[in-house]
């Protein structure tokens, strides 16, 4: 008999502690979305396979790219003089007769940028950019009032034009100008972006272009409507006017909030009187309205 008062006691409490059957099939549940890691589309990356940036002892490790140096990953030189709003400029050439590369990078808040172009030789160029960020992606608060974040400070790209050439090594007299390498060219500018958490859209324009070595002014470029995927992406369209897409850009945000966004554009053919130019060039902003927000937060869009 005590084993029998046993089993029935083991029952009764089963019973009491659940709420229906015990042996019921659990109900399933759907896993979570996968969201995938960010990717720089190939027409930015160019022929750039990743970079990496200690910026507190000022290091820029450039991988991929071809004949800036004899390893696959090549360490560039810091090179401040050629410093651009903020921007900080590396450059590349392991001797006088080889191919000459600039690169610049920024970071803010563990979300960064770099492009890297050679000035060309041979008739040739190569280059690309890229941007990553630490973290994954945290949007702001979007509410009845809330949502609309614009973003705003500097610019800066290379072109596959000759700049001033002042960081060449030197060739020997007599060397003819058909074999030795070019410096490329700089652009400076202006950037807006503005971005819709509400319904995941963001647009913006480059704008106060200048070719630094020629002090050319340059028309600006539109950063087409695009969506803002899951994890914090974006691509689209260079334009100058609805109907002439001159490139691609994209980018991501980065830190609390969405905090910071970085990017980086490719266009060509978009300089009247030029032929066969292409630009590669990048932005890295703070959101206006935090605390190290770009003055030009304060004046109108353009």
């Amino acid at each position: 008999m005590r084993r029998f008062w046993l089993g029935v006691a083991a029952v009764a409490t089963l019973t009491a502690c659940s709420d229906g059957n015990p042996f019921a099939p659990e109900e399933e549940v759907d896993p979570p979305a996968v969201i995938p890691p960010p990717t720089v589309p190939e027409e930015l990356k160019g022929n750039l396979k990743s970079f990496t940036y200690d910026k507190a002892n000022e290091k820029l490790v450039i991988r991929g790219v071809s004949l800036d140096d004899t390893p696959f990953s090549a360490e560039y030189r810091r090179r401040p003089n050629l410093d651009r709003a903020g921007y900080h400029a590396y450059t590349a050439q392991d001797g006088s007769l080889d191919r000459h590369y600039t690169a610049y990078v920024k970071e803010i808040d563990g979300t960064r940028a770099s492009v890297v172009l050679s000035g060309g030789q041979f008739g040739y160029y190569f280059g690309g950019s890229a941007y990553e960020r630490d973290g994954g992606f945290e949007p702001p608060a979007v509410g009845k009032d809330s949502g609309m974040v614009t973003y705003a400070g500097r610019y800066v790209g290379l072109l596959n034009i000759a700049g001033d050439g002042g960081d060449l090594l030197p060739v020997e007299p007599g060397t003819s100008a058909s074999v030795t390498s070019r410096q490329a060219a700089e652009v400076t500018g202006r950037v807006i972006v503005n971005a819709d958490f509400a319904d995941n859209s963001v647009n913006g324009r480059v704008y106060g272009r200048r070719a630094v070595d020629a002090d050319q002014r340059l028309q600006s470029l539109d950063l087409a409507p695009a969506d803002i995927a899951t994890n914090g992406t974006f691509t689209g369209e260079v334009s100058q006017g609805p109907n002439e897409i001159k490139g691609t850009y994209g980018g991501l945000f980065g830190g609390k909030d969405a905090a910071v966004v970085a990017g980086t554009l490719y266009a060509k053919d978009h300089i009247e009187g030029v032929e066969n130019e292409e630009e590669r060039g990048m932005f890295v902003l703070n959101q206006c309205g935090t605390a190290n927000a770009d003055a030009l937060c304060t004046q109108p869009n353009p």
